[in-house]
């Protein structure tokens, strides 16, 4: 009888050993657990981290998500209107687990270390993170990531397979040309237009305009949308050099794909102003000039103007060029000639000095064509001889009227 019931043990034995390691109840208890470089965490935070916003009406959005599923990490920032995500491999992994952790508190960690293995674990329970690194350990409270916004599903989208390194000239050309006007939306962001022919991208805030243009890619279908200025910032920021970019779209929002992340942001209702219909095409006086002069002249001559107007005159007259600028209130006063080479009648215009010197410094030339018509309609400033023979680079001024 005890030989019997002795016998049997090994088989139950085996049945309690086989539910604690494999059953599904025993998995849901264990820990969420990896193991990674701080430098490859850091790095790959620091491509997210901008998206959070200093302040947000909801604490989740001050969290990273962290989502470990087999070999897998992928982390999640949002502001609820752009969310982006990157993927990492840990050196070791156990899981699969779900946690959003405190985006600052954690980046702040990573930044002291050097590039050490870093042990993190978390009891899915109490939502307490455990950060090890050598001797040193840390724990913070994560919170329940249910909270934490889904990810938008673009439903029938259309797509495109665009250069980084196109992406990147276009947004460094144009963001800084969108507006700020909060009754005036659409232009706050980057207006994007594909066609089979070209790309062209166009910013502007009503006082400049920025038309950049590319003839080497192309779209299969002719559509429209604007982009908003904060998700090209920090897609600006972070894209390779030349790497393909996948772009995803319909009518609400857009999704970028490129290495091991994923952006999607949505995109700004309105419809766009007719840039076309303000650039000025008969204009008969064109002045061509070094740009590194032209530009240190601005500088120098812009600190004795009125500093809440910038208002700079250019007097053109044969091959010359003359700067000058004034403050009454304080009787300062400038004035620099230049060398150039003019085509039209002598004429005087005014322009901002801070956007005139946005303006040359967004033109990859040494010598840039100003081009003019009267002295109360726009200029239109472009670059002279561009190696990129496939890159159409047009920016527009309004003149400011002078003082007599």
């Amino acid at each position: 009888m005890f030989r019997n019931d002795w016998d049997e043990v090994p088989d139950k034995f085996e049945l309690f050993h086989n539910f604690t390691l494999e059953s599904p109840i025993a998995k849901n208890i264990l820990n969420m657990k990896f193991i990674i470089s701080s430098t490859v965490l850091l790095k790959n935070l620091q491509l997210i981290y901008g998206v959070i916003n200093p302040s947000n009406t909801l604490p989740i959005l001050d969290d990273f998500k962290f989502e470990l599923t087999g070999q897998s990490l992928e982390i999640t920032a949002s502001d609820l209107e752009t969310t982006m995500k990157v993927s990492v491999q840990p050196d070791m992994a156990e899981g699969p687990g779900i946690i959003a952790i405190p985006a600052k508190l954690l980046m702040d960690t990573m930044k002291t270390m050097t590039n050490v293995p870093v042990t993190i674990t978390i009891d899915e329970k109490t939502l307490v993170v455990e950060i090890s690194a050598g001797e040193g350990k840390y724990k913070l409270s994560g919170h329940n990531a249910d909270e934490f916004p889904a990810v938008p599903v673009i439903e029938n989208p259309s797509s495109i397979s665009v250069s980084s390194g196109l992406l990147a000239n276009a947004f460094a050309h144009t963001l800084f040309a969108t507006g700020n006007d909060e009754l005036r939306p659409v232009m706050s962001g980057v207006f994007c237009e594909l066609n089979n022919d070209d790309l062209t991208f166009v910013a502007t805030d009503a006082h400049k305009l920025v038309r950049y243009r590319r003839t080497d890619a192309r779209s299969g279908q002719a559509t429209s949308f604007v982009l908003p200025k904060k998700p090209l910032n920090q897609l600006k920021n972070i894209l390779p050099d030349d790497e393909p970019v996948s772009l995803e779209f319909n009518q609400t929002n857009a999704h970028f794909t490129f290495e091991n992340v994923q952006l999607t942001c949505r995109l700004i209702e309105g419809k766009y102003p007719n840039y076309e219909a303000v650039i000025p095409r008969d204009n008969k006086n064109i002045l061509t000039i070094e740009k590194t002069p032209f530009i240190n002249a601005i500088r120098r001559v812009a600190l004795y103007a009125n500093q809440s107007t910038n208002q700079l005159r250019l007097r053109i007259a044969g091959q010359e060029l003359t700067l000058s600028a004034e403050d009454i209130d304080f009787s300062n006063e400038a004035k620099e000639r230049l060398s150039c080479s003019f085509e039209g009648e002598d004429m005087e215009i005014g322009f901002s000095s801070k956007f005139l010197l946005e303006m040359l410094g967004n033109i990859p030339t040494e010598q840039v064509r100003l081009e003019l018509s009267t002295p109360n309609r726009a200029g239109l400033l472009v670059p002279v001889e561009n190696e990129n023979k496939d890159e159409d680079i047009l920016m527009l001024i309004m003149p400011v009227m002078l003082n007599q």
